[in-house]
């Protein structure tokens, strides 16, 4: 009985050791993911899985639901994401995101999360040194068109499916 009870929790421990997430929030296909370890910098268009900083707005984006429990700093999950833009980027929020005077595709700011609350946009600026600006093409994703440039050192490594689909 007790290696019945042992087995599932060896199983997890053994697939979170080898990068396996499972991903349950809308932002990204639902299912199972590995992290890739990145060897090379960060580029526009990874997908990755990033650990939020502990600040204020993370504090509240968990209260709010937004983000579930992980094994990430103040026991947060991590994200993830598309990078979108770099150091040095000008990031501007409007109706939706604008990058280096470009509009970002499928990026429309909401004014409410999915509860009607009302949410706050970033207001914009350069992307500053170490940071990086995130994305979800997902309407309702908690991305940095609300939390605004994080810091890059978050980074686990790229977001890989491996057994995902999309509800």
């Amino acid at each position: 009985m007790t290696a019945l009870l042992f087995l599932p929790v060896a199983l997890f421990v053994a697939a979170y050791g080898v990068g396996l997430r499972i991903n349950l929030t809308p932002s990204y296909p639902l299912g199972i993911w590995r992290i890739e370890m990145l060897s090379r910098a960060i580029r526009v268009g990874d997908r990755i899985f990033i650990c939020p900083p502990l600040t204020h707005e993370f504090r509240r984006a968990r209260e709010r639901g937004y983000l579930r429990r992980g094994f990430c700093p103040g026991w947060l999950s991590p994200l993830i994401k598309t990078v979108v833009a770099l150091p040095g980027q000008l990031i501007e929020i409007g109706a939706s995101v604008v990058i280096d005077g470009v509009n970002l595709q499928r990026s429309a700011v909401q004014p409410n999360d999915g509860s009607g609350r009302p949410i706050t946009p970033y207001a914009g600026g350069v992307v500053p040194p170490g940071f990086l600006f995130l994305h979800s093409p997902f309407k309702g994703s908690y991305d940095s068109r609300y939390f605004g440039p994080i810091p890059a050192d978050g980074v686990l490594g790229l977001a890989t499916p491996i057994l995902t689909f999309v509800p």
